[in-house]
Parts: structure tokens; sequence; C-alpha cells
């Protein structure tokens, strides 16, 4: 076991908990017409790195459940940073467009391509689509992500996991945009999305809650804690997530409970710490990690207090 893990599991109290597994039933068959999180090409925005690419590790291999907990936590929450770190860096380049008289060409182009991706429909340029647009482009705590995640993939090991790195539950309409569920009902057409890497799952995960009509609620939770200054919470924003399953408040208060049980506020609190400082230099750095285990808790701050004491 790797020295991340071990510092992990120190921190970070695991509590086994029985999932539920249930997939996410989409109200409108156009909730993937664009499944995959894409970003809209942004010169600040730095390229993916390499590692973001790979794909699922086989998790069941392992005996002990909570050494599986945190092997799982621990290759998914750098991917979290990462997706969550490049999306602040667009949200502050939607901030600079607001400060502007007057606009080019290209930033116009922008502002569509997110607006047609985020379901925005405002006139250009206009204060309604920036002020829809910054409410829909923002963060998942991680928490929330951890949980979902786990509960959605059987902790990394349903079918749809492991053959379509899909952590979620997404649904696709496009024959052969994913793998056909075994039980699907005669005259269905849907299929569980594929994804070229367990990334790429997240962002489309983000994006989902970030455009779908049915996570205003959580989409309103998050605008009222900017406005008054709280820290996101992936508790509080669970609420907004009874369309998510067909067993509603049911499966809320599981999502709520394993986030609880697992303590994963923890990776909430880390995630704040990491974002106390929110220079430009330090979001590319995020977003453009040369390794996903330089973004696990724990050791951005060591970098530092390393850096500092060779300076």
């Amino acid at each position: 076991m790797s020295a991340a893990m071990r510092s992990l599991m120190l921190v970070v109290p695991l509590v086994a908990f029985a999932i539920g597994g249930g997939l996410y039933v989409p109200s409108e068959k156009s909730t993937y017409d664009d499944n995959s999180g894409s970003e809209p090409a942004l010169s600040s925005l730095p390229p993916l790195p390499a590692w973001a690419r790979e794909e699922l590790p086989d998790f069941s291999g392992y005996q002990d459940t909570t050494e599986k907990k945190v092997a799982f936590f621990s290759f998914l929450y750098p991917r979290i940073v990462l997706a969550n770190s490049r999306i602040l860096i667009e949200r502050d380049y939607l901030d600079s467009l607001t400060t502007k008289d007057t606009l080019s060409k290209k930033e116009y182009a922008w502002l569509a391509a997110q607006s047609k991706r985020l379901r925005v429909d405002e006139e250009p340029g206009s204060p309604e689509q920036f002020a829809l647009l910054r409410k829909r482009l923002d963060i998942i705590p991680p928490s929330l992500i951890l949980a979902q995640a786990a509960n959605e993939s059987a902790w990394g090991t349903s079918r749809f996991a492991l053959r379509g790195n899909n952590l979620f539950g997404q649904w696709c309409f496009t024959k052969g945009c994913g793998l056909v569920p075994l039980n699907r009902i005669e005259g269905a057409s849907h299929e569980v999305a594929s994804f070229s890497s367990p990334y790429h799952s997240v962002r489309a995960y983000i994006q989902n809650l970030n455009r779908h009509a049915s996570y205003q609620g959580l989409r309103d939770t998050r605008l009222d804690d900017r406005k008054t200054g709280d820290p996101l919470s992936g508790l509080a924003l669970a609420r907004g997530l009874s369309s998510y399953s067909e067993r509603g408040e049911e499966y809320v208060s599981e999502i709520r409970s394993m986030i609880r049980y697992n303590n994963l506020e923890f990776y909430d609190l880390e995630f704040r710490n990491i974002l106390s400082d929110r220079s430009p230099s330090h979001l590319k750095s995020l977003a453009s990690a040369k390794a996903g285990q330089t973004l696990l808790p724990g050791q951005i701050a060591g970098e530092r207090t390393a850096a500092s004491a060779e300076g």
C-alpha cells in the first residue's frame, strides 16, 4: 500500500456501507446529446494531463473493505480536483468578460459554446446570459461526487464502470453510445454511456448537474451559498438529487448517509484549503498537475512547505 493510502486511512474514518446502485433516470431524452462534458477552447486552460485519460483500476481484488474504499477515493479525488479547478478557470474567464464594454468575436464564440453546453438560452452578451452562465458554470463539492460515484458504480466494480468508465449511471440515447442495460425494458432505446476515462465521466456528471432542469434546486442551493459566502457542502447540495433516482428522497437520504458515514466532508475541507489560493497560477498548476498523486490530501501543503524551506 502506498504512503498516500496509509495516510488517508489514518485521517479518514471509513465505515462499510451497503449501497443500492440506483441508476439515474432522466426526464428528457436530450439529456446526453453531448455527454462528454467537453471544454470549449480557452487559452488560459492548460492541456489535460495524460494521467486524466487513464482507465479505471480493478477494485474487485481488495479483500479489506476499508482498504478498498481508500483506494477508490484516492483514485477519484485527484480527478475531482482536476475537473473542478478547470471549471474555476473557465468561471474566472467568464467573470473577466463581464467587465468588458465590448466583446470580440472569439469571446462571443466562447460564450455561445458554453451556453449551448449548459443550455442557456439568453441574448448573447446580455446580463441575463452572464448571470445564468455563472450559476451553471460552477463546481460540485468532492463529498457529493465521491458518494454518488461509490453508490452508482458499486465502488468502481459495476459492469458499466469496468467496461464504460461510467461511475454515475449516466444514460445516452444514440445507438452504440454506451452499454445496453441487461434489464432494459422492451421498446426502450437508452444505453448507459461509455466514456474514454473516469475523468471524463466526472466532467459529464458535473455538466449534468449544472444544466439539467431536474437539478435546479441543487444549483439554487449552491448559488445561495455563494451569495452568503458559505462553503459549498455536499450534504446541503444532496437535497437537490431527488430526481437522480426513481427512489427519490430515499436516494437522497442514502447519499447523505454515505457522506456522513465515510466522513467525506473531509475532502470538501481539503479542497477548500487548497483553494485558499485562488490565483490564476495556482489554479493552472492544479489544472495541469503532472501526476494525480500530487493532488491527494496533504500533498499540496507539503509541497509548499518544502518549497518554502528550500527558498
